[in-house]
């Protein structure tokens, strides 16, 4: 099993990029040797995360021949964290990533000459791959998601509420959505470490949760979490330091882009529903996940040509406490797609 990243770790460049007038920070891995990639791929995180989640990911996918760009999304860590709303929106995100590829693999090739990345993507950020794959198809050679199912957009609006009746498991959505969460945690150290560590599986002293799919964040909890099962302490040092930088603002918007995704994506539909995906497609779901639970992902063969899934029996931090399981669901995919004949991305 290739080891981990660490933070700062010197295997991999941490680089910034101007992207569509805002700077993005990424970390961007290649394969050991003077050999081209076989292919680039782009991993997209989701909340609360970073780059730095796809730790585990990242040296496994070097191992097998790809340079991987792995950034900071809007409003998290050292990537900028704009006020407007508006510019979280799906849309806005896919064109982002799409330029970042662009400002990365520029001059550069893959070992095939084909061009076209494998996209990856965990909760908000499995939304935003997905979103990434109806809005640029042609840059996408293919797409994964650990955890989120594919949503494919719709002919009408459904507000947050609407969305809760039908999704219980949503429910948090709604605090997130709101000001209570900025507002309580900020930018204080000592809160983000409660929030974090909380969501990362720590517990207090009498079981006590920090944050449920029901209630959203319990913030009389926040100064009662003990140590993560999942992060080694530099970890979780790292994590707070980066979310200390601008807030929970940023990372919050995310949840209030329901509107203008809708409003931006009515031009993705045709006849009332958006085209399949052609690409090859996999997702993998996670059997303990309380918030995007497996039976979410029932029926998502009708929106692909070609998906595959993968169950491992770890949490919603599959990514983690699943890694030889989600690894090996990935790298099956990342042969099956890179084993198929190269056509033009034109």
């Amino acid at each position: 099993m290739v080891d981990k990243l660490k933070p700062n770790d010197p295997r991999v460049q941490s680089l910034t990029a101007n992207v569509r007038g805002k700077t993005y920070k990424y970390i961007l891995a290649k394969p050991e040797g003077d050999k081209p990639p076989r292919a680039t791929a782009l991993l997209i995180h989701g909340w609360p995360d970073l780059g730095f989640g796809w730790r585990y990911q990242v040296p496994y996918l070097t191992s097998l021949g790809l340079q991987v760009i792995v950034p900071d999304m809007l409003g998290y860590g050292g990537t900028d964290a704009p006020q407007d709303v508006g510019l979280y929106s799906l849309k806005n995100i896919a064109d982002d990533m799409a330029e970042l590829v662009a400002h990365v693999t520029a001059g550069d090739g893959d070992a095939d000459g084909d061009g076209r990345i494998i996209l990856g993507g965990h909760d908000w950020g499995g939304m935003a791959a997905w979103r990434l794959a109806n809005w640029h198809p042609s840059l996408i050679r293919g797409v994964f998601s650990v955890c989120t199912p594919y949503m494919p957009p719709r002919p009408e609006y459904a507000d947050l509420d609407t969305v809760v009746r039908m999704l219980p498991n949503f429910r948090y959505q709604v605090q997130l959505a709101g000001p209570d969460v900025e507002r309580e945690v900020g930018s204080d150290p000592d809160k983000i470490r409660g929030l974090l560590t909380g969501i990362y599986g720590a517990r207090g002293p009498a079981k006590e949760h920090v944050f449920t799919t029901d209630k959203g964040v319990i913030f009389e909890n926040l100064d009662k979490m003990g140590e993560s099962p999942l992060l080694s302490g530099d970890e979780v040092d790292f994590y707070v330091e980066q979310y200390a930088r601008n807030g929970m603002r940023g990372p919050l918007n995310w949840y209030r882009t329901r509107r203008v995704n809708y409003e931006e994506e009515l031009a993705l539909l045709q006849d009332g529903k958006a085209p399949k995906l052609t690409m090859p497609a996999l997702v993998v779901v996670a059997e303990q996940d309380p918030a995007l639970p497996p039976r979410m992902s029932e029926g998502m063969e009708a929106h692909f040509d070609s998906l595959k899934r993968a169950t491992v029996g770890g949490t919603h931090w599959a990514l983690w406490d699943s890694t030889a399981d989600v690894n090996a669901a990935i790298g099956k995919f990342v042969e099956d797609v890179l084993s198929k004949p190269v056509k033009s991305s034109i």
